[in-house]
């Protein structure tokens, strides 16, 4: 016995491939706007920034 009793034929993904497509569009803005403040004056030499110019070897920060 399967855990639904009946199975309705709804279509799930159609009808919500309008969000899945704005949410792409979200999340690549989002993406960009952080990699463009990432390379400010500002936060350029901030130790947790991964465009950050890399120390020396030996030095901590």
């Amino acid at each position: 016995m399967s855990l639904l009793p009946k199975k309705f034929p709804a279509p799930v993904a159609k009808p919500m491939v309008p969000f899945f497509a704005a949410g792409l569009i979200i999340l690549y803005g989002v993406n960009s706007i952080g990699d463009a403040l990432m390379k400010t004056d500002e936060f350029k030499n901030d130790p947790r920034n991964p465009y950050a110019k890399a120390s020396k070897p030996g030095e901590k920060h």
